[in-house]
């Protein structure tokens, strides 16, 4: 198994910022993404990694920004290593496969969430309230059921560590005006459903997934990531039964052994076991491999 990428060290290069999985370096007029091994959960990130995650989103992330061009471009300048600045060269075995050089973008404030199936945080607030966001939904549905159509539900962008918070579309036209939140309103629904229908020709559900868009001179963009397992529920399709949890190709695995420990949620995390490690990582290549081909 290869050696683990825990935080990237390239002294020669600015670090502008590390996330929950990515470390962001200024160069010049553009951004290096580094992908990490890194894994969060409950917005908390774990003390061990995944070793080879990051080159599973990076390839997983690539996939998509090309199949969801003609909705919507995209911040990706390249993510070949020889066409990286030179001062990048000295790192290229650790950026390899990894990496993104990337147009900076002005982040727009919110979460970017379709969901097309009732789970999570979204099944939660069901059972409230019979609402997600201040929408209505039917009554009588269980966990993990289809939804009568996609729905968009946004939420805040919280700091790292600090729980993201559902909102109301209202809430985001008052944020961006009711233009921009309509455009990433459309556009989200438009890529997942773009995407529900090439990952069930390959026997996946994507139950719901998180985009982020920035602005690049007043031009809307996907930044980061795009239909990862870090930012999507991957279902099996052959095994979906409605009325409960289901199996899974993400991080739920993780989630579901934290739960089973009773942890709190809170920093610090504990030590993710072997067992969890070893089979989290081949969830996510089974979902590369299934959605991708490769």
């Amino acid at each position: 198994m290869e050696t683990a990428l825990y935080d990237s060290v390239f002294p020669a290069l600015k670090l502008e910022r590390r996330g929950k999985v990515r470390d962001i370096y200024a160069i010049g007029e553009s951004l290096l993404m580094v992908a990490t091994d890194r894994i969060s959960a409950f917005d908390v990130v774990m003390p061990n990694p995944i070793p080879g995650k990051g080159r599973i989103l990076t390839r997983m992330s690539l996939f998509w920004f090309k199949l969801m061009e003609d909705i919507t471009g995209n911040h990706l300048i390249t993510a070949d290593i020889s066409q990286f600045p030179e001062e990048c060269q000295p790192y290229a075995t650790m950026l390899k496969d990894r990496s993104m050089l990337v147009q900076k973008a002005k982040p727009l404030p919110i979460e970017c969430i379709v969901r097309g199936y009732l789970s999570g945080s979204g099944w939660k607030s069901y059972l409230e309230s019979q609402s997600i966001c201040g929408m209505e939904l039917p009554g009588g549905l269980r966990e993990s059921e289809r939804l009568p159509e996609p729905i968009f539900t946004p939420s805040t962008k919280e700091e790292v560590g600090t729980h993201d918070v559902n909102i109301s579309f209202e809430k985001v036209s008052d944020t961006l005006g009711k233009e921009l939140a309509e455009r990433i309103r459309d556009i989200s629904i438009a890529i997942y459903e773009k995407a529900v229908k090439l990952a069930d020709s390959r026997g996946i559900i994507i139950a719901d997934t998180k985009f982020e868009f920035g602005l690049i001179d007043d031009e809307l963009v996907l930044i980061d990531e795009l239909l990862t397992p870090d930012s999507s529920r991957f279902w099996s399709k052959d095994g979906y039964r409605p009325g409960g949890p289901q199996q899974s190709f993400d991080k739920q695995y993780v989630r579901d052994y934290l739960l089973s420990i009773g942890w709190n949620r809170k920093p610090p995390a504990p030590e993710l076991p072997p067992d969890v490690v070893e089979n989290t990582r081949k969830k996510y290549e089974e979902a590369l491999r299934r959605l991708t081909g490769s």
